[in-house]
């Protein structure tokens, strides 16, 4: 992978060091065209445009929409958008969806859904030269902006460490080990170090702990990382720590209940001041930023931000309603809805849409359910006239206020002494009688159960990016505790190995940095 000269282009740093360098002297290159510190950061409305491109990292693509000048180059485009990859990475792996043309990512995209990855793959590859040079330019804007006390700078800093602190997150989640750099390491040539799975969690939760009361309270402004956005990144880094902590828990963890400071960081998540939506369709439409319960979010503007992202391909290559038939789901997950029909939570496209329910064929896109629960409408049931560009407005549920009631009560579940068993009941029936929607019943406290909670997971919040970390977490991802169709490539579904739980570190980049070591099993 070819990082588009990141470190050339990084020269805002470069004026810092000059000026260490020179004392008071005042260097100003005479070349009007030669983009400096001075001339990038020279507004504190100029910082904020600044903060806005590492959002950007997440969801679009390069440095013009749709396509054209990628910040990772190449790989098809459309692949190097974080939401894309890391949704393929996701949930085609997993029993919530299948993709119809294998010729994808160079002929990749099927090992995904086939669970037969290798480290030379397209998608996994062009994640992780996503995430890393993402964290290049974070770490450039952290440090231009580190020696100012000025309030918005403060903020703005804190927020770039966190979109950091994300980053390495799914680097955990998704490799277990990888290069770490931070805003310690100055531009020039050298081979980034690789820090263990243990190490790289480490390192997330002293940045959010770190940054937390630099952010903003919650809700300051939509769509920008602040309290509840960092309490519940540490949240799904403490449910999930018996996982990225394994098989040797580290001396400094070994006796901490994990499970209590999920419990303490939803706390201040759920005092936040979210709500739930009244339907649940609302957090999946092209005004989604009215939804009360959206924590934190990758925004979506079908005239202003322009990329072939996750959202975009929900929405427009969906099977069934009217797309060009690229994602559908599969058998074993709608059999989670077959208990209760009357759950609206089951946006299908079924047979009246033309599709079938059984996938015989993994590549006929009427093969399997379409799912229509994101959509590029409105909640009035009007189309933003941005469609027209064919690009959408609907944003990137990344964190919800749903998401949080289903930890808090699994780690109630799981052992948390902090939490409450009838607050967690609670919760969880709030989710299943939204006021604007048909009630789907409650469940008694005895139905309360880890497995419940799994399936429930999958009901709730399905298609965001979820599926694969939890089944994980539950036991049910590799070996044959869960069968799914097609699960390691035949029809009725395999066991597949353990090694599967993480990545391979890419071909490319162990050819490229010869100190990496490749994930066991690849």
């Amino acid at each position: 992978m070819k990082l588009k000269k990141i470190y050339q282009l990084t020269v805002a740093s470069l004026v810092l060091v000059m000026a260490s360098c020179v004392g008071d002297l005042d260097i100003v290159p005479k070349d009007p065209n030669l983009v400096t510190g001075k001339t990038v950061y020279n507004s504190p409305q100029a910082y904020k445009q600044g903060l806005a491109k590492l959002y950007a990292l997440f969801i679009l693509t390069g440095q013009q929409g749709p396509s054209g000048q990628p910040d990772v180059s190449g790989v098809d485009e459309g692949f190097s958008c974080f939401t894309r990859s890391m949704w393929n990475m996701e949930e085609l792996t997993t029993d919530e969806a299948i993709w119809s043309y294998p010729n994808d990512a160079e002929g990749t995209i099927s090992n995904l859904y086939f669970n037969t990855w290798l480290p030379s793959d397209g998608i996994p590859t062009a994640l992780f030269g996503r995430l890393m040079a993402s964290m290049v330019i974070i770490n450039e804007y952290i440090r231009a902006t580190g020696s100012s006390t000025d309030a918005d700078l403060v903020r703005y800093r804190a927020e770039a460490r966190f979109l950091r602190a994300l980053g390495y997150y799914y680097g955990l989640n998704l490799y277990g080990s990888m290069p770490v750099v931070t805003e310690e390491n100055l531009p020039g040539a050298f081979l980034p170090q690789q820090r263990t799975r243990a190490e790289i969690f480490e390192y997330v939760e002293t940045e959010l702990l770190a940054i937390y009361n630099d952010l903003g309270n919650p809700r300051f402004e939509y769509g920008r990382a602040d309290k509840a956005a960092a309490s519940m990144l540490l949240a799904k880094l403490y449910l999930n720590a018996a996982v990225f902590l394994a098989p040797t828990v580290p001396p400094q963890y070994v006796g901490r209940n994990f499970y209590n400071d999920v419990i303490t960081e939803l706390n201040k998540v759920i005092e936040g001041g979210y709500t739930l939506a009244p339907k649940y369709l609302n957090n999946f439409l092209a005004d989604n930023h009215t939804s009360p319960e959206m924590i934190f979010t990758f925004n979506n503007d079908g005239a202003k931000s322009q990329a072939y992202d996750g959202v975009w391909v929900m929405i427009r290559g969906n099977c069934g309603n009217g797309g060009w038939g690229g994602l559908r789901t599969r058998s074993a997950f709608v059999d989670l809805f077959d208990s209760n029909p009357n759950d609206y939570r089951g946006i299908f496209a079924k047979e009246d849409k033309g599709q079938q329910r059984s996938i015989t064929e993994p590549n006929n896109s009427t093969h399997g359910y379409g799912v229509f629960k994101f959509r590029n409408q409105k909640a009035d049931g009007t189309t933003p006239a941005n469609d027209v560009t064919g690009f959408i407005d609907t944003d990137f549920p990344l964190f919800r206020l749903a998401d949080a009631y289903l930890m808090y009560a699994e780690a109630v579940l799981r052992g948390a002494t902090n939490g409450s068993s009838a607050t967690a009941l609670t919760y969880v029936n709030a989710l299943r009688n939204r006021t604007g929607d048909p009630a789907i019943g409650n469940i008694t406290a005895g139905q309360l159960t880890l497995d419940f909670i799994l399936d429930e997971r999958g009901r709730e919040l399905y298609w965001e990016g979820h599926r694969r970390t939890d089944l994980i977490r539950f036991g049910k991802f590799t070996g044959s505790a869960y069968i799914w169709d097609w699960k390691g490539g035949t029809p009725e579904g395999r066991s597949i190995p353990e090694h599967l739980k993480i990545f391979p570190i890419p071909a490319a980049d162990l050819a490229t940095n010869p100190t990496l070591v490749q994930n066991p099993g690849y």
